[in-house]
């Protein structure tokens, strides 16, 4: 259960921080600072989603970590990697034609497997997973 509120207090912190961000940026907001602000905001959501399932089921009894919610997250993990794998190849294919600095682009990098991995979770989540 700590770790449940634990994730709420660190949501709240990094909207709080983006919020400061975001009002003392005195005006010069650009389409750049949105989508950073967007992005921010769903993985952030992502996270309270998560704590607001383990809250559920932690009233309902059920254990923190089943072994259908660990099988679950391996896959999306395995199916995450393998489809970082490409992402990378494509960043490493255009990088040259880009006109961004290296750690613009390593960031973006990251952020695309954090993305592809939310989302190789959520596919496999609510899709369940074949009996192997």
């Amino acid at each position: 259960m700590k770790r449940t509120v634990l994730i709420f207090i660190i949501a709240a912190l990094v909207l709080i921080t983006c919020g400061f961000w975001f009002f003392n940026s005195r005006g010069n907001i650009g389409l750049r600072d949105v989508l950073e602000l967007a992005v921010i905001i769903t993985l952030v959501g992502f996270a309270v989603f998560i704590g607001y399932k383990r809250i559920v089921s932690s009233k309902r009894g059920e254990p923190a970590e089943d072994e259908l919610s660990k099988k679950i997250l391996v896959k999306a993990s395995s199916i995450s990697y393998y489809v970082s794998i490409y992402l990378w190849l494509f960043i490493m294919y255009f990088s040259d034609r880009i006109k961004m600095e290296t750690h613009t682009i390593i960031g973006a990098g990251i952020l695309g497997m954090a993305l592809i991995f939310a989302l190789s979770w959520v596919v496999i989540n609510f899709k369940g997973i074949r009996n192997e």
